[in-house]
Formats: C-alpha cells, structure tokens, sequence
C-alpha cells in the first residue's frame, strides 16, 4: 500500500476510535434491532457523513458540541422516516 494511503487510512481509524462517544450517542438516537440494521448504518452512516463533511466545508472547522446534539435531534425526530428508508 502507498506510505501515504496507508497513512491516510490510519488517520482515519485514529478518528473513528476517538469519536467512539459520538458514534454511541447517534446508536442511542436511533435504536437498531431489525434485520435491516445494515442498511440503517449505512443510512446513519451517510447522513453523519455529510453533517461531518458539509460542516468543515461551510463552516470550514469541526462541528461544536451543541450542534452535534442538534444533528444527533435531528437523527431522532426523522428516524422513522429513516428507517422506512431502509425497509
């Protein structure tokens, strides 16, 4: 693997294992037991993506702890409509 790939995704994990707490708090926001549970991470996993992404772009930092649990909000008040989505 090229040294700077291989760098990049080591990068990343480091990022997934420090944002264990946000990714219990979205777990939390909408509960999974069904087996369309891949598809509703997948789902989930796409909307934090975007919310991560278009929020370093437009507002060109991280997002703050207040509007994470505003993003995690909004998970909670449309996941029935996600998980129709998923279905």
């Amino acid at each position: 693997m090229d040294p700077r790939v291989e760098k990049a995704v080591m990068s990343k994990i480091g990022e997934a294992v420090g944002a264990a707490g946000e990714i219990k708090a979205i777990q939390k926001a909408i509960p999974a037991a069904s087996p369309q549970d891949l598809a509703l991470g997948i789902a989930v996993g796409r909307i934090y993506n975007s919310f991560h992404y278009q929020t370093r772009r437009i507002l060109r930092r991280d997002a703050t702890e207040q509007e994470f649990s505003e993003f995690l909000k909004l998970l909670s008040d449309n996941a029935g409509e996600i998980r129709r989505l998923c279905q």
